[in-house]
């Protein structure tokens, strides 16, 4: 890796998100930083792909030619067997456009209420893209594999965190884990560890 660190704007407003990145690729040779620490809102970018990736693409694209400078952006979300794969990329807008998480979680709830645990699989998959200078692209992805649970559990995490329970962590909800332990086993920790992988073999 270089000396000196590269500068990389990553396309979220969600600091919890942003918090992830930095832990998961702490000692690598990049400055992460957020629009607000370069002085400026995040942007608006319409999420109008039909897939993780090509969304995490569209954003970082347009971070990068907002920003002249490499930009990362990720797309992820919760994907349901029992509800054909809902809310899939509309995760974060799944009861309404403007919706919170809050928001989001009640409405799966509620559509799932009356399944048993055995019709509750879910997983969270996550698709990284990092564009450099350059423009050139590369990109990871990673899935966790769980289920939903029945209430909300534990105050850490965000989005669908306090409803999913994940394999490699039973009994408890991702909400309720460590950020280390999270992203040990989280669809985006995973995919960012891919990401590693590949920067580094490119070095």
């Amino acid at each position: 890796m270089a000396d000196e660190k590269r500068t990389v704007v990553v396309a979220t407003g969600n600091a919890g998100k942003l918090a992830e990145i930095r832990h998961a690729l702490e000692g690598f040779d990049f400055e992460f930083l957020s629009a607000a620490d370069l002085g400026a809102a995040p942007l608006e970018v319409a999420e109008t792909g039909e897939s993780f990736t090509d969304n995490a693409y569209l954003k970082a694209a347009a971070y990068r030619k907002k920003f002249g400078m490499a930009a990362l952006a990720d797309d992820s979300g919760l994907v349901v067997d029992a509800l054909g794969g809902r809310p899939g990329v509309r995760s974060s807008r799944y009861a309404s456009e403007n919706a919170t998480d809050l928001d989001n979680t009640r409405k799966l709830l509620e559509e799932l209420d009356g399944f048993g645990s055995e019709m509750r699989a879910a997983r969270f998959q996550c698709a990284i893209v990092l564009l450099d200078e350059a423009g050139d692209a590369t990109w990871a992805c990673g899935t966790c594999e769980g289920q939903i649970g029945f209430v909300p559990k534990g105050s850490g995490g965000f989005g669908y965190d306090p409803v999913f329970m994940p394999d490699e962590k039973s009994g408890y909800s991702m909400a309720e884990l460590t950020l280390a332990e999270k992203n040990a086993i989280s669809h985006r920790g995973k995919a960012l560890a891919v990401l590693r992988e590949q920067l580094l073999s490119k070095d």
